[in-house]
């Protein structure tokens, strides 16, 4: 079998944070109960929610009474081979595939992370941040606990096994309410259950399918359509759901006062075939290219997208203006984890490896430009200005969001307002740095009302754009605050 190793982890940040201006997310989630080729459709439904996380992957199931699995570094085939699923031999599995938000890219901090307790053992994968990490800690450090990683995803097993003499679903709910911030979870314990968890505000997508007689979670529909489940809901806010041999069990703990889903996952995230809140993500996106061409119309050529990000809302921006779409810009598909690192003299080779414009399309035009974000401007101000060199005459930029001014703690990874480069400057300050002929992004109400979702302000959390925070967060939490207190 191939070695558990880190390799790769280094290059392969390198790599996203040298010309990827994206904001990532925290990690995606799959669990299955009651079928005999568990560890395999597990595999599958990772391998469709590889955009949520690619630093590692991980399949742990339930055989004999225990818990046994396998995780490492980098994307979920590299992680994994037939010998790997042949071994993996239990009818009850969970996954998880990760990006790092609270917790160095190491293989120590990789997911599900099992413990094992009273000869019972427990796995568990989380996407999100827990926002009074350190203060949970430090609280249970003093009690005497050791922890084995520095991700607060631990945290919560430290805590359900501190309650289980309150009895199992009591440990739960209990090891639950004491979480502040953005959770979601999965959970697989040795006699075969397997639990999803939803925090009270549900920051974080969590489903729930069904495949003939098994019971599937999963961060996003888009993984039952793959193992060919059927999507039966979402889980509520505050939501414990317990799969076991007699059934299913709900337990809903007391909810929040007002939801708050992050809407990054209808602009960015979430992958468009999914669906959240009864809305399809691609028809969604598009609707906000609609409304973004009600609110800044301008005369072009064509319409274009920096691949893959702002396609859709693109689509939507030609459809209601009329101007001609194109893909203005060929993205290279076989871009790996690692490469040769170019010499000083082949400029910005970071960003013409990923996308290469078509010169003859768009050579003396007027260009629209969609993209979803702007975060460091970076990656932007390059690829404007190899446009410009093949000959653009005008780009006018249109995003499909309101500028990101406010950092996030709820499990994006730009956790600092130094990050966002929109903090600090205007729109007509921006519009001159990036070289652009004209910048404009989508207002927050029409972002909100081009969703479709009833009540929109009391649905999402959009802190990143307003700075209204829904749950109160230590203002010294940083991605590696567990990493300090080590």
């Amino acid at each position: 079998m191939k070695p558990q190793t880190d390799g790769g982890a280094r290059s392969a940040k390198a790599v996203r944070n040298d010309f990827d201006d994206k904001p990532r997310e925290a990690c995606g989630l799959f669990g299955i109960h009651g079928h005999a080729d568990a560890a395999r459709l597990t595999y599958f439904g990772l391998y469709a929610l590889q955009h949520r996380g690619q630093e590692s992957a991980g399949i742990a199931v339930t055989r004999d009474r225990d818990i046994v699995g396998h995780k490492g570094m980098g994307l979920v085939p590299d992680v994994f081979d037939d010998e790997h699923l042949e071994q993996l031999v239990g009818t009850s599995a969970v996954g998880h595939v990760r990006y790092s938000t609270t917790g160095s890219s190491i293989l120590n901090n990789a997911q599900p992370f099992v413990v094992r307790h009273r000869q019972r053992a427990y796995a568990v994968g989380h996407n999100g941040n827990i926002v009074n990490a350190q203060a949970l800690k430090n609280e249970i450090e003093e009690s005497g606990s050791i922890f084995q990683a520095t991700m607060d995803s631990e945290i919560f097993l430290h805590l359900f096994v501190k309650s289980l003499r309150y009895g199992f679903e009591q440990a739960l709910v209990e090891a639950a309410t004491r979480l502040k911030g953005a959770f979601s979870l999965v959970m697989l314990t040795s006699r075969g259950e397997v639990i999803g968890i939803r925090d009270p505000h549900g920051f974080r997508p969590l489903c729930l399918g069904k495949l003939n007689g098994s019971y599937v979670l999963a961060s996003e529909t888009c993984a039952f359509d793959l193992v060919q489940a059927e999507f039966i809901r979402e889980l509520d806010p505050g939501e414990i759901i317990i799969i076991s041999d007699s059934g299913i069990k709900s337990i809903h703990t007391r909810p929040a006062d007002r939801q708050a889903f992050c809407i990054f996952e209808f602009i960015y995230f979430a992958r468009p075939d999914s669906i959240f809140a009864g809305h399809n993500v691609y028809q969604t996106r598009k609707a906000h290219g609609r409304r973004l061409a009600a609110e800044a119309p301008v005369a072009a050529d064509l319409v274009m997208p920096f691949p893959d990000s702002g396609t859709y809302a693109a689509l939507g921006y030609s459809e209601a203006s009329g101007i001609p779409f194109e893909l203005g810009m060929i993205r290279n598909h076989y871009v790996g984890r690692t490469f040769i690192q170019p010499t000083q003299s082949m400029r910005d080779f970071g960003v013409r490896i990923k996308l290469n414009p078509v010169r003859e399309l768009l050579r003396d035009k007027d260009i629209i430009i969609i993209e979803d974000s702007i975060i460091r401007g970076t990656t932007v101000k390059t690829r404007v200005k190899a446009l410009r060199e093949i000959g653009v005459r005008r780009i006018h930029l249109r995003v499909s969001g309101p500028p990101h001014r406010f950092p996030c703690h709820y499990g994006i990874d730009f956790s600092s307002k130094g990050e966002l480069i929109a903090a600090s400057k205007s729109v007509a300050e921006l519009t001159d740095l990036l070289g652009l002929d004209s910048l404009y992004y989508l207002s927050l109400e029409g972002l909100l009302t081009s969703t479709g979702v009833k009540n929109p302000e009391k649905t999402f959390c959009k802190a990143c754009f307003d700075g209204k925070y829904p749950v109160h967060f230590d203002e010294h939490l940083s991605k590696d605050c567990l990493e300090c207190l080590a």
